[in-house]
């Protein structure tokens, strides 16, 4: 593909996005794509053949960024503690965004294409969450400032508890105060009190 080929395909992928965020995964149809991104219906065919292919490709750019999203936020000198804090101030972040968010929209993708378990970006997310914990979690023993009888299962816990705040952002609405106070919560569980 051209480079003006790749600058379509990714305005496209951009104002689908939009369209997916507001109207979620179900009801979108190619049409909402085609008039957002005010471009003929074979303009739009040339890139993608259906909305599921624009909604697997908007699920692998937002994985992609995502990946980078920590970088520059910690320095080699990080303690456990710190980039544990870094990490939850990431997810809180996702849980009380409301403007642009796909969270609903992917929760419906993945309950209609529920035979999609090996690429199922949500259970990616959860799985490299629950590993990155559980490092955290021993590092943060190893050096004196966290303690837990099994960093696995509390690492899978803390996810748990993550996950589960993101549905009810989406489903029946949280704070602020409460998403400070379960995080709190999971944090007093683990620090070393001196």
């Amino acid at each position: 593909m051209g480079e003006k080929s790749n600058q379509k395909r990714r305005f496209i992928l951009e104002t689908a996005r939009e369209v997916f965020a507001e109207k979620g995964y179900r009801t979108v149809t190619m049409k909402d794509i085609v008039d957002a991104c005010k471009i003929s219906r074979g303009g739009l065919y040339l890139h993608f053949e259906s909305t599921e292919e624009i909604f697997r490709e908007i699920l692998k750019l937002d994985e992609e960024t995502e990946d980078a999203s920590l970088d520059g936020k910690l320095d080699e000198n990080s303690s456990p503690s710190d980039i544990l804090a870094v990490f939850l101030k990431e997810q809180k972040k996702e849980i009380l965004k409301k403007k642009s968010s796909l969270m609903a929209a992917t929760y419906e993708f993945y309950f209609e294409n529920k035979s999609d378990r090996k690429n199922n970006t949500l259970r990616k997310q959860f799985l490299t969450g629950v590993k990155v914990l559980e490092n955290l979690i021993a590092a943060g023993m190893e050096a004196g400032e966290f303690y837990a009888e099994d960093p696995t299962a509390t690492a899978r816990n803390m996810m748990y508890v993550l996950e589960g705040l993101k549905i009810a952002s989406q489903t029946v609405g949280v704070t602020e105060k409460a998403v400070d106070e379960e995080i709190m919560y999971l944090m007093s569980g683990l620090l070393v009190e001196e």
